[in-house]
């Protein structure tokens, strides 16, 4: 007959008790839970989730200011391996709607640009360096083709 084995479950403030400890038994730090500084990195990871936002990142090491039209073309540029006197009015225009509707939107929420809605420009935000650093840092070893197109730009200047 097997036998029969009692589980004890963890109430809730058992759990966030036993999750917010990052030390082992003996008093050393748990290599394996990440640092408070690293958790708090949130707004990097989401600000740099998706490619376009990645790439618009990357303008951001050229220069401190952009027009959305300007972004949408260079965007449009980079993602279809085109000069960009060749962008075409729809690539630019999907690029555009995009940045418009989800990107810009999701960047300002993640407080990494500041957007004049007046002028249509954006600008760096509070988090923005930590953003930079952190791409600058991965190298956006995700993509290589981004990688390639955005530093070729950057550092052709």
């Amino acid at each position: 007959m097997p036998r029969r084995v009692k589980l004890q479950t963890m109430s809730d403030n058992e759990k966030r008790s036993e999750s917010e400890v990052s030390t082992s038994w003996d008093g050393q730090t748990d290599p394996a839970v990440p640092s408070q500084e690293i958790l708090e990195l949130e707004h990097v990871y989401d600000a740099l989730g998706h490619t376009r936002r990645r790439y618009l990142c990357y303008t951001l090491l050229e220069d401190t200011e952009w027009s959305l039209a300007e972004l949408a073309t260079k965007i449009a540029a980079w993602e279809n391996d085109v000069e960009e006197q060749e962008v075409g009015e729809h690539q630019h225009e999907r690029v555009y709607v995009s940045l418009y509707h989800a990107h810009v939107p999701k960047l300002i929420d993640e407080d990494v640009i500041a957007f004049d809605e007046q002028a249509e420009t954006i600008t760096p935000a509070e988090n923005a360096t930590q953003v930079l650093d952190a791409l600058r840092g991965m190298g956006a070893s995700l993509d290589a083709a981004q990688e390639t197109h955005a530093r070729g730009a950057v550092d052709e200047q």
